[in-house]
């Protein structure tokens, strides 16, 4: 069980609906096709949503429910294959495209979390293990779905910075992103009544982070120094603003802090779909983001070299952005 300090506390877990906590919908309709005074506005809606909270559900998406579920079932069938068929992949690195696993990283966890894990580099290249053998058609229709979506709210999210819809495109390589799929399994607590950490505060890696679980409620997001559990719209998918628009932005759309928390009866499963720049890429403030009087916030670094710094240490919050955090 996870250590008091890390479980939500009383008002955490009375916590309504998410659209009665105001988290931001972004329909993606209106992003793609709306009337342009509809489109501006949606704009500014999807800009307030990227800095006030950094995380939005976005619907109207295009991705089919069928495909969502083919994943899933899918991913549920890798998680019960015997441990024989799955242990080459147990052994891997953070870096490894293909890793199945515990917690964050083993070796490193400092905090004990309840969750196995599948993850799989999606694009440049796709990687995809054996087993089952209708997963590698099913996350490759998935991986390319979900990364079509994530780069039109990329468009959208440099126009809502004022800037060109192709800006951050061009600025992170977003041609050549890197992509990752993850499937996360939170088995049912033990005894009836409690409650445990399933993985710890954290934010992404990556640019934008793609969400869905499987109707059972865990994910906790940061808004305004509280936790408060996101509880999703029917069909929607929820969006994670993650550290690369923190830097590329100059902390103008921040990398938002969440966890997961496991309790009941039902195991949890969600469903991640994560873009960055291109490994290579080294990512930087904008010029165009740097504030009067305030200069730019953070160092450049290459994406390569962030992601395995925070995939190899244990997970803390925000430390590995403060690494790259220029200290005025």
């Amino acid at each position: 069980m996870a250590p008091p300090s890390q479980l939500p506390s009383h008002e955490e877990k009375s916590a309504d609906a998410a659209v009665d906590l105001g988290i931001p919908v972004v329909d993606l309709g209106v992003l793609v096709n709306g009337a342009p005074e509809e489109r501006s506005r949606a704009i500014r809606d999807l800009g307030r949503a990227c800095e006030d909270w950094g995380f939005f559900m976005v619907t109207n998406h295009g991705v089919p429910e069928a495909l969502r579920e083919a994943f899933m079932d899918a991913c549920k069938e890798l998680f019960s294959l015997p441990l024989e068929e799955k242990k080459e992949y147990m052994r891997a690195k953070p870096m490894d495209p293909i890793r199945v696993g515990t917690g964050f990283y083993s070796l490193v966890d400092d905090i004990p979390c309840r969750r196995d894990y599948l993850k799989m580099f999606s694009h440049p290249d796709f990687h995809c293990p054996p087993k089952p053998t209708n997963l590698r058609e099913i996350a490759m229709e998935y991986s390319t779905c979900t990364r079509g979506l994530l780069l039109e709210l990329t468009k959208a999210i440099s126009e809502s910075l004022g800037l060109a819809g192709d800006r951050l495109s061009e600025a992170l390589n977003l041609e050549s992103c890197f992509q990752i799929l993850v499937a996360n399994n939170y088995p049912a607590c033990e005894r009836p009544g409690e409650e445990a950490l399933g993985f710890s505060a954290h934010s992404d890696h990556g640019l934008l982070t793609l969400l869905f679980q499987n109707g059972v409620n865990g994910l906790q997001v940061k808004h305004n120094g509280q936790w408060l559990l996101a509880e999703p719209l029917p069909g929607s998918f929820f969006v994670i603003a993650g550290d690369q628009l923190e830097i590329v932005t100059n902390g103008k759309y921040k990398g938002v802090l969440h966890r997961a928390v496991v309790g009941g009866e039902k195991s949890r499963m969600s469903f991640v779909s994560l873009i960055g720049p291109c490994m290579d890429t080294v990512v930087e403030p904008l010029p165009e983001m740097a504030t009067e009087g305030r200069g730019l916030e953070f160092r450049g670094i290459r994406y390569r070299d962030y992601m395995e710094m925070q995939q190899s240490n244990s997970i803390n919050e925000k430390t590995a952005l403060d690494i790259v955090r220029v200290q005025h």
